[in-house]
């Protein structure tokens, strides 16, 4: 029986993900010059992906 294809991992490892981790979105937020030290991680506002 085969795998499906949605459970194959190593083709799909270069895939776009739609959704960042949080370390992810504030290092986004630090090159747009919105982060600042004080801030806190907890209730970040959106950010979409660089494509």
């Amino acid at each position: 029986m085969s795998q499906h294809r949605s459970l194959k991992g190593s083709s799909s490892v270069g895939a776009k993900r739609n959704v960042l981790k949080r370390f992810e979105r504030v290092k986004l937020l630090k090159a747009s010059g919105k982060w600042k030290d004080s801030n806190s991680p907890i209730g970040l506002p959106k950010t979409k992906p660089l494509d």
